[in-house]
């Protein structure tokens, strides 16, 4: 036992006075965000907050023209886009659950007035002496007076489950732990031993409720795709905003110098004309505009949140499907992320006793380790030290059952382990026989063994090679006698190197940041991939403890922060500054955690991952929670939020190609007298096909494992790429001039156009978006548009509906819709004719394979 002078406790006054100076032993809990608040914070899109303009506008002119429709119709897109994001994400949030309420009545040990007595854990101050024993949870932080082989688990702030803790002398040494050795912190476990401490910190002056304020404070990090369609809002803003002023000037200026009524007296005619092209002008604003982008980018990451959830991904948050597929950087936890959270017996040399073959020794061993433990299994569940749980579900594996040993070998004496004989030693009687079984750190039962040179040169070459491997090492003796070493280590799950290598591969870095030492991170670096054959896993460029990083300037850390790939013994602080660093340096960051060390991070990172076994705390601090575990998750979701980006831009290419268009017939039709011949009708369809049926189907659209082999994008790219402008412009322009030839024909060629013709008219429109739908979906890759066309269901529904759709409304719509209906021929003279749209797509792709393949 190590103990410091007796400390008597608070008395009634002392707590009195504590609690008023530092408050009381609560963490106060995370602010809830009302659903009403949650709603209005869809409104924050900017391009909800155009189209809101667009509304206001829009409604002003409803009331002049006594026409609401246009107004109804983007007020229906705002209300149907804010709604389904809310939706799912609240849908989500049920799905998550609520974090779990710390128990604050749970009843503490405590000395006061120099007797122990049991209070509630809230009510616990600052000054108090706290009794633990195994078993307990740790209630605040303090500072040990008292302690017998005490071993803590960590787990919840460091991410490693035993340290051992003891009271330090007067320099305070560290050791090789994350914490102070004598610094026990609150919701941490006692798992061997016993201690006294005098508490230091309560409530959220605690470690682990700093940490909890940390994965709640506003981050303003915004994600790349709220950057993209902020510089979209402000590019549409300027360029509608701009045609608009410039028509409205052109045609007034043109009004002026050529009609007669400016010269007149008539100033209400003049009002009128003025007005006219005003609301024209507007007209264009409001035709600018993409109403269904908020639409389509809502529905595709709704889609892919569900579909996310089927291979283990549980997105809380929406904008986390497509951030990951912008992601740079993986900073990752190691135990239980990287490696299977389960120590494991490696490798286990049996050596043979003097008058026993190896054969009765074995025997004798798996006695030994069945009965020299205090740990249990219950299932593939261990209870008790992580070490002695591996040797039990050792012994599993070769099918040895340790309860029928312990039923019928009685032990005669035991001692329990402890820190400073850092052995554990049990005498059993067996056959008639007394067998004294010992097992312990390997220098301490080697010295208590009779060996000879040899044989000790061979097992610390051994344990040599276990270390060097980062392994724990233990040494098994029977009396006098070393019957065996084992190497025990937490294996790296099976899926690990193949998901590291494929992040790799798309230009992704991976760093672990792991409470454990310096050596068992670099060794999991190395089994993971984490570096080339010809990269030293122990370069000190490459590594760094958490002092090391929280020592460092700010100035050095930024500088340091691209070339660190394991920060070990890392404090909760240590990753969150990590974190931000990376952030400061233009790195779209993601974390991985489990433990309530990792919520900071969690919180600050573009992408925070959550393990589903990790802590409440970890997973309400995340944005996606990885149901399985795994890190192979972490690669598909990387496939998917790449996949959606491009979904995203293929939608974009289809609905500016159409807005474009749009935009220029009304110019232009101005122009050559005469305007676009759509009905208000008419034009429903067109935009219910532009913004619904549209996003349904590129929103649709699955993942591709080809998006895996590119680059991480620039976050800082425009979301319209130049190649993708070139081809908005080029399409539009031919559609225009394809449409404006019709219209002019039509009002020239006879006595004015008829109603067959403006049927015409309209279908030839409504098919040219129809066939442009198939460049779109192959827009962004040189595939064939006909490519696994099988797995595009939804693609295949909406074109049905589309092409079903328009028959009808030509066919039936009669009055309602100025149409009549169309002959076979026509039918087939308009989709024949408005295909070529997609064959010179199929053409163009052709030939961008042919000049990829050469």
């Amino acid at each position: 036992m190590k103990k410091e002078s007796y400390n008597p406790g608070l008395d009634d006054q002392q707590v009195a006075d504590s609690r008023a100076k530092y408050g009381s032993n609560r963490l106060t809990p995370p602010r809830k965000t009302s659903l009403w608040m949650l709603y209005l914070d869809k409104y924050r899109d900017p391009i909800i907050q155009i189209l809101l303009v667009a509304v206001a506008i829009s409604l002003i002119m409803a009331f002049l023209e006594n026409d609401f429709v246009e107004t109804i119709g983007i007020f229906i897109a705002v209300i149907l886009a804010t709604t389904i994001g809310f939706y799912f994400e609240r849908d989500a949030a049920k799905k998550f659950g609520l974090l779990t309420a710390m128990n604050d009545d749970q009843m503490v040990k405590v000395r006061r007035n120099d007797h122990v007595i049991e209070i509630a854990r809230h009510e616990v101050v600052v000054g108090d002496v706290v009794l633990v024993e195994v078993g307990d949870e740790v209630p605040a932080d303090g500072i040990l007076l008292e302690s017998t082989d005490l071993q803590i688990d960590e787990s919840s702030l460091t991410g490693e489950p035993i340290i051992n803790k003891d009271v330090l002398d007067e320099t305070g040494d560290f050791g090789d732990a994350t914490y102070p050795k004598n610094l026990l912190l609150r919701s941490t476990m006692v798992m061997n031993g016993r201690g006294v401490f005098e508490v230091v910190a309560v409530g959220d002056y605690t470690e682990i409720g700093k940490v909890a304020q940390k994965s709640t404070e506003e981050t303003n990090t915004k994600t790349p795709l709220n950057v993209q369609l902020d510089k979209l809002a402000s590019m549409i803003s300027k360029i509608g905003s701009g045609v608009a002023v410039a028509a409205f000037l052109i045609f007034l200026v043109h009004d002026i110098l050529t009609q007669s009524v400016w010269h007149s007296g008539d100033y209400l005619k003049m009002a009128e004309v003025v007005l006219g092209y005003f609301m024209m002008s507007v007209t264009l604003i409001v035709m600018a505009v993409p109403e269904g982008l908020p639409m389509a980018v809502t529905l595709a990451l709704a889609l892919n949140m569900r579909r996310m959830l089927k291979s283990n991904n549980l997105v809380r948050k929406l904008h986390a499907c497509e951030t990951m597929g912008a992601v740079t950087v993986i900073c990752t936890d190691k135990t239980g992320t990287l490696t299977q959270n389960k120590m494991t017996v490696s490798d286990m040399v049996i050596l043979h006793m003097k008058d026993k073959n190896v054969s009765e020794t074995s025997e004798l061993l798996n006695i030994g380790i069945a009965l020299n433990t205090t740990a249990n299994l219950d299932g593939d569940k261990g209870i008790g030290n992580p070490t002695e749980v591996a040797l039990l579900s050792w012994l599993k594996t070769k099918q040895i059952d340790y309860r029928k040993i312990r039923q019928t070998i009685p032990v005669e004496h035991q001692v329990p382990f402890s820190t400073e004989k850092k052995y554990m030693e049990t005498d059993v009687i067996w056959e008639g026989k007394t067998y004294q079984f010992i097992k312990g750190a390997p220098e301490i039962v080697i010295g208590m063994c009779e060996i000879s040179d040899e044989m000790r040169e061979k097992v610390e070459t051994k344990l040599l090679e276990y270390q060097q491997k980062a392994m724990r090492t233990l040494a098994f003796a029977i009396g006098k006698e070393l019957v065996a070493i084992c190497g025990i280590f937490d294996p790296v799950r099976e899926d690990v190197p193949e998901a590291v290598k494929r992040c790799q591969e798309a230009g992704i870095e991976v760093k672990i940041v792991t409470g454990d030492t310096t050596a068992t991170a670099a060794e999991i670096g190395r089994q993971i991939g984490l570096f080339a054959a010809d990269e030293n896993s122990k370069d000190v460029r490459y590594s760094i403890t958490g002092p090391e990083w929280a020592a460092l300037s700010d100035e050095d850390a930024y500088q340091r922060a691209t070339e660190i790939r394991i920060m070990s013994r890392a404090r909760p602080t240590d990753k969150q500054r990590l974190v931000q660093m990376l952030q400061k340096r233009g790195e779209v960051v993601a974390v991985t955690g489990d433990g309530t060390n990792d919520a900071p991070a969690l919180h600050y990172a573009h992408v925070g991952l959550s393990l589903g076994s990790g802590t409440s705390v970890a997973k309400s601090a995340s944005d996606m929670t990885l149901l399985d575990d795994s890190f192979g998750s972490i690669a598909n979701a990387v496939m998917w939020g790449r996949s959606l980006y491009k979904n995203i831009q293929r939608f974009l290419f289809f609905q500016l190609v159409v807005n474009l268009t749009a935009l220029l017939l009304v110019l232009g039709g101005s122009l050559v007298g005469t305007e676009m011949p759509l009905t208000v009708t008419q034009i429903l369809w067109v935009n219910l096909i532009m913004d619904t049926f549209a996003a349904m189907a590129l929103a649709s659209l699955p993942p591709s494992r080809e998006v895996m082999k590119d680059r991480p994008r620039d976050r800082n790219d425009f979301i319209i790429s130049p190649k993708m402008a070139k081809y908005i412009l080029s399409w539009g322009l031919v559609f225009f001039v394809l449409m404006l030839t019709f219209l002019v024909y039509c009002e020239y060629h006879g006595a004015g156009v008829d109603i067959r013709e403006l049927t015409m008219f309209f279908t030839v429109f409504v098919m040219l978006q129809f066939w442009n739908l198939f460049n779109a979906k192959s827009f962004g890759s040189h595939f064939s548009a006909f490519r696994r066309i099988y797995a595009d269901q939804g693609l295949a529904l909406v074109l049905c509906i589309i092409l079903l759709g328009q028959w009808l409304i030509v066919t039936f719509g009669g009055k309602m819709f100025r149409t009549v209906p169309l002959t076979a021929m026509e039918w087939g003279i308009i989709i024949a004719s408005t295909s070529l749209v997609m064959w010179i797509g199929e053409g163009i792709r052709l030939i961008q394979r042919y000049i990829d393949k050469k």
